[in-house]
């Protein structure tokens, strides 16, 4: 009864939880792992944090942003950049670009403007600061990446790739085991009620009632000689196939 028992417990609504559960764990570790560090890579993109309300509330502080490199000229009034506070500085701001001027020299540059600010940004953006492009930003995952640091985020990031994808696929073999060992659960003889009444000679198989005949036998054909041979008038009596004692007719 081992594989009916394991069987009413795979299809268990506990069971169906668990295993809803599982996946989806899969599932959102392996999007975390292709948002935060896999995309970023293959796009050669940088990854920022949101540290102020300037881009409120869209871009909340602790959101995760994604920004790609893209030529100077395809940017485009509405677009959101990250630029230099100054050439060559490691500190950078995240703003939307409002406008498009031109300095004297006939040199492009962008008026930029926080979300949440009244006013623009006092000094415009030349190429040589811009960063990129916002690509795709993740709310809160940011908290995280501010309490690595800047200089451990790159190889936080790796390492966490390497354990998401080891996850995945640990879950994946297990789940598949666990569907391998119920499937030889049921599958094995013997284990459902159907089988316990079959004997071992395997002569009454499909529960059949045991009969006190010989298999394919009459039981009303007696091989008793004595009786074949009888032509007596009076019935006899004899109890199984014994007749010891023959008692004549009309005694």
């Amino acid at each position: 009864m081992s594989g009916r028992r394991n069987a009413a417990a795979s299809a268990s609504p506990l069971g169906f939880l668990g295993a809803g559960l599982s996946y989806l764990a899969l599932c959102l570790a392996a999007l975390a792992a292709l948002a935060l560090v896999i995309v970023p890579m293959l796009t050669g993109s940088q990854t920022y944090s949101v540290l102020t309300s300037s881009m409120a509330p869209k871009y909340a502080p602790g959101t995760f942003l994604v920004v790609k490199p893209i030529p100077f000229e395809e940017l485009r009034v509405g677009d959101i950049i990250t630029y230099q506070i100054e050439s060559g500085s490691a500190a950078v701001i995240t703003h939307r670009i409002t406008a498009i001027s031109a300095t004297q020299s006939g040199e492009l540059e962008f008026i930029t403007k926080g979300d949440n600010n009244d006013a623009d940004d006092e000094l415009p953006v030349r190429e040589l600061q811009i960063r990129g492009k916002l690509f795709y930003a993740v709310p809160f995952v940011g908290f995280a990446a501010n309490a690595l640091g800047n200089s451990d985020r790159g190889a936080a990031a790796q390492w966490g790739a390497v354990a998401l994808m080891g996850y995945g696929v640990i879950s994946l073999v297990r789940g598949a085991l666990a569907k391998r060992r119920g499937e030889s659960s049921e599958g094995t003889p013997g284990q459902g009620p159907e089988d316990g009444d079959n004997d071992s000679d395997g002569d009454n198989a499909g529960g059949a009632v045991d009969s006190e005949f010989p298999a394919h036998s009459d039981p009303l054909e007696y091989d008793d000689p004595i009786l074949t041979d009888c032509d007596c008038d009076t019935p006899v009596r004899h109890h199984h196939h014994s007749m010891n004692n023959r008692t004549p007719a009309g005694v």
